[in-house]
């Protein structure tokens, strides 16, 4: 009953294409989604996620912080400890600091992301400053932050995605053309996942490959902050341009 409401107010509204998407609005309305963080990443694809009826829970270390985001774009999601955020979900969206990921992954909970896609939107950012614009990591070019991650929690399925851009172009990028996204991970099924919710976001989503390929795209944050460490030119985003 529920799926013939959705489809008669989708056709009034010209909207059936997107009803017949890969993913149904009435699937992705059942999707609970945990994020673990509650920084401006947490709030800005927070928000997206609950602008599209997902079912949303955000863990942190300290309620306190989102208080006032959940009396606005945050109305309607819930809020609990790391732990409690991932055994609600579905899906995972690690949005904390890199050198934050390991723990806040370790309160989560092994047990609780077994088997889930594991959205990482993390950088390997050092706690230093810029070098002339550029952002030191604590990783090298032969290992990445994900790389780390998927080895620590091996029954999880991480998926990086959303750490090349800032946090306020991450959902509805109001540029001419759609942005890029690169991805990669290990597991088919779970990258398939993070398209969807990316195509959804109004991004195109090239899959780089395995989780080696982190090496390359976490860098990508590094190239994209040089502008605005430099210049204060905060606002553009990568297109991958093809022949």
């Amino acid at each position: 009953m529920k799926e013939r409401i959705v489809y008669r107010e989708l056709t009034l509204h010209g909207n059936f294409n997107k009803f017949r998407s890969d993913q149904s609005i009435h699937d992705k309305m059942q999707k609970k989604i945990g994020i673990l963080g509650s920084g401006t990443v947490a709030k800005s694809l927070g928000a997206g996620f609950l602008k599209r009826g997902f079912d949303l829970m955000l863990g942190t270390r300290d309620s306190s912080k989102l208080e006032d985001w959940m009396k606005g774009d945050g109305s309607g999601s819930k809020v609990g400890t790391f732990g409690e955020a991932a055994a609600f979900a579905d899906m995972v969206v690690l949005a904390v600091k890199g050198t934050a990921a390991k723990s806040a992954l370790d309160l989560a909970g092994a047990g609780n992301l077994e088997g889930k896609t594991v959205i990482d939107a993390t950088n390997p950012i050092a706690e230093a400053p810029p070098e002339n614009g550029v952002l030191q990591f604590f990783t090298d070019l032969n290992h990445s932050l994900m790389e780390e991650l998927q080895d620590a929690f091996p029954a999880a399925h991480f998926v990086k995605a959303f750490s090349c851009v800032g946090s306020h172009f991450m959902v509805d990028p109001p540029f001419d053309s759609k942005p890029t996204m690169f991805i990669c991970g290990n597991e088919e099924n779970a990258k398939a996942e993070v398209r969807a919710i990316l195509d959804d976001f109004g991004w195109e989503t090239e899959d780089m490959g395995g989780a080696e390929s982190a090496r390359a795209i976490e860098p990508l944050c590094m190239l994209w902050c040089i502008p605005g460490f430099r210049e204060n030119k905060w606002s553009h985003a990568f297109k991958l341009l093809k022949v």
